[in-house]
């Protein structure tokens, strides 16, 4: 591992030269390529000079327990322990930062909630889903985009498609795809009885141009009028785009601007993500039959969380994790929740890296 490591950092410093060369500097496309190869591997390297900067403390304070003064070997005693902690830690963190990285993980995201089981219920908890993953968007600084929505005669709704852009954004979303299930107590009972419903998540990489190649003889597009919100040009003009990809059969459609070009433009924004999505299932299945594990898979059909309302508790089935503060969750406090399933799936990668090596 420590021969791997010092590989990287002998590209890291070969970078860090090629970054200062005038004739890389004249070369936009070269610059920008190698300055994001030079930004992932600053974390690692980092790491790994602090690690080295211990090890060569740890031999120092060896060192001082030949000592005569026994004050002094205490003391290099204690130091040890303390170092020898720290240098478990970085370990760990090394191990980590040099699993293979998720190519997608920097990528904006189109995220996609539909209501499932429970009518009118469910389609009011994807409107709580959304707002929930809204509020984490804006303590993050991350742009919402809201691409396209069919609202439920209640509230809520019954779909809703949105961009979430922004940096490492599928990093931290991936794991939320799923179905999430919600039990309470809806305003319309009036015996006071829970009910269960369920929403579906799908967060999906955004795609871009050079990850999907579209044949335009293979795409069907149909121009309407709007329905719903949105005043007096409303049902005035064609403006609404609706997609359909032939060979796959994907639909994709798009009302929420006025114009019928963003509409295209956004429809074909989900379009490719999804067909992005597809491939990248494919490209996991075919690992997972490889492997016979398929680490963050986001299978959709898999309940993976529950939202308790009575009890105010969330519970996520993936992790075994529970937390009692639900309201702190549904207005968008999912950091610790998020973070959770980070480490989780990361151990899993770093069991399977051992178990195959």
């Amino acid at each position: 591992m420590l021969h791997k490591i010092e590989e990287l950092e002998r590209r890291y410093n070969e970078l860090e030269s090629l970054l200062s060369d005038p004739a890389i500097l004249g070369n936009q496309g070269e610059f920008k390529k190698l300055n994001k190869e030079h930004s992932e591997l600053s974390s690692l390297v980092t790491v790994y000079r602090e690690y080295k900067r211990l090890l060569a403390e740890m031999d120092d304070n060896r060192g001082l327990l030949a000592e005569s003064d026994l004050e002094i070997r205490e003391m290099a005693e204690a130091e040890l322990e303390v170092l020898a902690v720290r240098g478990k830690e970085l370990e760990e963190e090394i191990k980590l930062l040099l699993l293979p990285k998720d190519p997608n993980d920097d990528r904006s995201v189109v995220l996609e909630i539909r209501a499932g089981t429970g009518g009118d219920e469910a389609a009011l908890f994807a409107g709580d889903l959304f707002r929930m993953y809204n509020r984490f968007a804006e303590a993050n600084r991350w742009k919402v985009e809201i691409i396209s929505s069919s609202e439920s005669a209640v509230g809520g709704f019954k779909e809703i498609i949105a961009l979430v852009e922004g940096a490492g954004v599928y990093a931290r979303l991936k794991y939320e795809s799923g179905t999430h299930r919600v039990q309470r107590v809806p305003d319309t009972e009036t015996q006071g009885r829970i009910h269960t419903s369920a929403c579906t998540v799908a967060v999906l990489p955004e795609a871009e141009d050079i990850d999907i190649d579209i044949n335009p003889a293979d795409l069907k597009i149909d121009v309407y009028r709007s329905s719903g919100a949105g005043g007096q040009h409303v049902n005035t003009t064609d403006s609404a785009v609706r997609i359909t990809h032939l060979p796959t059969g994907i639909v994709v459609a798009c009302q929420e601007e006025r114009s019928q070009i963003k509409n295209r433009a956004k429809a074909m924004k989900v379009l490719k993500s999804r067909m992005l999505d597809i491939m990248v299932s494919e490209q996991n299945a075919k690992m997972a039959a490889d492997r016979k594990l398929q680490v963050g898979s986001g299978d959709r059909s898999e309940r993976i969380r529950t939202y308790n309302f009575p009890q105010g508790r969330m519970t996520d089935h993936r992790i075994g994790l529970t937390l009692y503060r639900l309201d702190a969750i549904m207005a968008g406090d999912i950091a610790e929740i998020v973070n959770a399933l980070r480490a989780h799936y990361q151990m899993e990668a770093l069991k399977a890296q051992s178990e195959a090596a």
